[in-house]
């Protein structure tokens, strides 16, 4: 039955968000059904005051989004094997439904091959989901749940035996596009990916490029994700159409060199390991839509 999945939660922190930190642990504290377990990195920096049955975990320095995000998965036993299910939430988010950790329940339940759940990101204010945050190609209907090839890093649920067949988040990346390569990991081994428009994080519209890294970062990460997972053939193909992608949107000077310059180290340095997946994952990422070439 659902009742038996254990879930918890990881959050990551920077320590500047206190109020908004305390806000999302009362909305996994006041989620329907069993207790959700919370773990809390302070990444690099101290964790504010938490609400006692917190757990904590202080880092001396700045791991990234997935670096913080994997000492909180090994905080629940190694890849995550204490619980079966994991909440990823960003510390300035809310869970605006008392029921979301038992809908994940009962998706996992019903499915044996879902292995990660993406959320649906709405603005607390205006109730409105931006396109980047549907996580697929036919974004304009952001209350049509689907199938996808991808989740969103800071709204979503994960089963921990996905972290035990395919390992954790790339460290490396550092931020920007670890959950595609986990995302391309785990369909590369059987299991699926589902965007449910009901599970819903309130947080605040932001702009990607308000990160000072964005634009190196996303160029950078973009091509250590190709070499890391593409059949070699689809390499050139993938990142050519990235690359006009990038100039179609016409991005500032800066931007621009920023970007060029993330895009050379991600061929000059080392990005981990190369592990290509199958053709008939390929075809399995076209067929739900995204073909991995865009």
């Amino acid at each position: 039955m659902s009742a038996a999945l254990k879930v918890g939660a990881v959050v990551i922190t920077m320590g500047d968000r206190p109020d908004e930190l305390r806000a999302l642990l009362d909305s996994i504290a006041e989620q329907e059904g069993d207790r959700v377990e919370v773990v809390v990195v302070g990444n690099g920096s101290p964790v504010p005051p938490v609400p006692e049955g917190v757990r904590t975990v202080e880092l001396p320095e700045n791991l990234g989004i997935p670096g913080g995000r994997n000492v909180g998965i090994e905080a629940f036993g190694p890849g995550g094997r204490d619980v079966d299910v994991l909440l990823f939430l960003d510390d300035d988010g809310l869970l605006a439904r008392h029921d979301t950790a038992e809908l994940c329940r009962r998706a996992f339940d019903a499915d044996p091959k879902l292995g990660i759940v993406s959320f649906r990101i709405a603005d607390p204010d205006t109730g409105v989901t931006q396109r980047r945050h549907v996580p697929r190609l036919r974004a304009s209907d952001p209350m049509r749940s689907s199938r996808v090839t991808t989740f969103l890093g800071g709204a979503n649920a994960v089963r921990t035996k996905v972290f035990a067949e395919v390992g954790g988040l790339p460290d490396e990346f550092f931020y920007a596009h670890e959950e595609t390569d986990l995302a391309w990991r785990a369909l590369d081994a059987g299991w699926m990916i589902d965007y449910r428009s009901d599970m819903v994080l309130h947080h605040p519209t932001t702009a990607p490029s308000r990160h000072a890294v964005y634009h190196r970062m996303v160029a950078r990460n973009r091509v250590w994700l190709a070499r890391r997972n593409l059949p070699a053939p689809l390499v050139p193909v993938y990142l050519g159409v990235w690359l006009l992608l990038t100039l179609a949107r016409r991005p500032s000077g800066a931007a621009l060199r920023a970007w060029s310059g993330g895009f050379r180290e991600g061929w000059t340095t080392a990005c981990g390991p190369r592990r290509p997946m199958k053709w008939r994952t390929v075809w399995r990422l076209t067929r739900l839509g995204r073909p991995p070439v865009i």
